[in-house]
């Protein structure tokens, strides 16, 4: 089913993006408190690989299942709003619970503990997250529209990201809190709380349309187990299958997991390179606060409204390409401008290395939306809840890839968890693989989608038809 409806009102595309907003704050404060596993926790680089690696596979696997319930829901409320709601609830509670670390307990307690709760909390994700951003791919069907709804939902979310890093200055305030675990054990219940109310507001503001006499699937746990072969096999077959989608997936793995797996660095490269491992008012206090949130002020203000409008005057491919072309420049200015007593020379690369990872998302969900049309017209199946799932799936396995590659690269470089200092190789190690890997991933991406052919004539042409086939059934 199509659901035609060119211009979306203001309230809709800002109640789908307080969804994005909590579906961003959540990965934006793990990559956060996760730090405490190592600085606080003590585990060793291999356990921050498995905590960051299996939770994610276990989601990858959750993912499809979901998309396929999703879509073939039958409910007077919709397919994708009593999800939604439900796993907000999930993810709250879990998230609360799964902070909840005491050095006491000793490392291997706190490892299985914390691995446990976050298969729960992923599942909870999962629950929330494939129905949302289905929701958000059927809100329209107008090719610039797409993009709008995309690019507000993204300057929502983006906020996550201005926000998350201030907690770098809580977690460290002595005065508020004695150590970083007892930090994160609390603030763990206001991010929850927060997250879970941003998380209803689609469920309940975005009305979905009932679909108790649509022909669709069987959802029962037996039905379920029978099509386990078409979830995980046709499904994946059939999408992976359309060369536009292949090229979306695919460059969006690469690009957003290579992000990833150096993320987390920045901290350290801060904390270790330009304050030789002072914390605090006297050293790099601000200054890990400062890269988060300023890149994201910039992500929200700058980039997001300029991939819009580029994607509107160039076209979406060629907007990925100048956006992610400049993001290159960026990594590379950082590589010069992280300078030991001259902190504030990095801020000057924010703005072009905001625009990799700022742009992704806005022009690959919006280019996504258009792919799902390609596939009705293929198939008769309007399939957002099986494609979301699918491309969220190779950002999510490869996610899990990024933290097990963390753990791995920083067992390479020789970094010493909990030490006060480190060695000059292992800062090194850091840095190179800080602006390397991203380069890497970023112009490989960039070389898979040079022809992709998906255009705004395609897609107009696409809607056509299936507007046409509409009117004759």
């Amino acid at each position: 089913m199509s659901t035609i409806t060119n211009k979306v009102p203001l309230g809709q595309k800002i109640a789908f993006g307080f969804g994005m907003l909590a579906n961003q704050m959540f990965p934006a404060i793990i990559s956060i408190f996760i730090v405490v596993l190592v600085q606080g926790m003590g585990f060793p680089g291999w356990m921050w690989g498995v905590v960051s690696l299996v939770p994610r596979l276990f989601d990858a696997i959750t993912d499809p299942i979901m998309g396929f319930i999703s879509d073939n829901t039958k409910s007077k409320w919709g397919r994708r709003r009593q999800y939604v709601f439900i796993g907000s609830i999930i993810m709250g509670i879990t998230f609360t619970i799964m902070w909840q670390l005491y050095p006491v307990n000793g490392i291997d307690y706190n490892f299985a503990y914390f691995l446990f709760w976050s298969l729960l909390f992923y599942l909870g994700l999962t629950i929330f997250s494939v129905p949302y951003v289905a929701m958000g791919y059927e809100m329209s069907d107008d090719f610039h529209e797409r993009t709008n709804i995309m690019a507000i939902a993204q300057f929502i979310g983006q906020w996550a990201w201005v926000i998350a890093p201030w907690f770098w200055i809580l977690m460290d305030d002595k005065d508020w809190f004695a150590s970083s675990a007892i930090a994160v054990r609390e603030l763990a219940i206001w991010v929850a709380l927060a997250c879970m109310i941003f998380a209803m507001i689609p469920a309940i503001f975005i009305k979905g349309k009932s679909t108790i006499n649509e022909n669709y699937e069987s959802v029962t746990f037996a039905s379920i187990l029978q099509k386990l072969r078409i979830i995980f096999v046709v499904n994946f077959r059939e999408a992976l299958k359309m060369k536009p989608f292949r090229k979306l997936c695919l460059a969006t793995f690469l690009v957003f997991n290579a992000f990833n797996t150096v993320a987390a660095f920045t901290y350290f490269i801060v904390v270790y390179y330009l304050f030789d491992g002072v914390t605090g008012p006297d050293g790099a206090w601000w200054w890990p606060t400062l890269f988060g949130s300023v890149g994201a002020l910039v992500t929200t203000f700058m980039v997001i409204p300029v991939v819009a409008k580029m994607a509107k005057v160039l076209g979406k491919k060629k907007a990925f390409m100048v956006s992610q072309g400049v993001s290159v420049i960026g990594y590379i200015m950082l590589w010069f401008l992280f300078i030991p007593g001259k902190p504030y020379m990095f801020l000057f690369a924010l703005p072009f290395f905001s625009f990799g990872i700022g742009g992704l998302f806005t022009l690959m969900m919006s280019m996504t939306a258009d792919v799902i049309d390609l596939d009705e017209l293929n198939t008769g199946k309007r399939r957002e809840g099986v494609f979301g799932a699918i491309y969220w799936w190779m950002v999510k396995f490869g996610f899990g890839i990024a933290g097990g590659l963390s753990g791995l690269i920083f067992s390479i470089i020789g970094f010493e968890s909990g030490a006060t200092t480190q060695t000059e190789e292992a800062i090194t190690g850091l840095r190179l693989f800080f602006s390397g890997l991203p380069i890497l991933g970023t112009l490989v991406a960039m070389y898979i989608m040079r022809n992709y052919n998906l255009s705004e004539e395609r897609a107009n042409e696409i809607r056509a038809e299936l507007d046409a086939r509409k009117a004759e059934s």
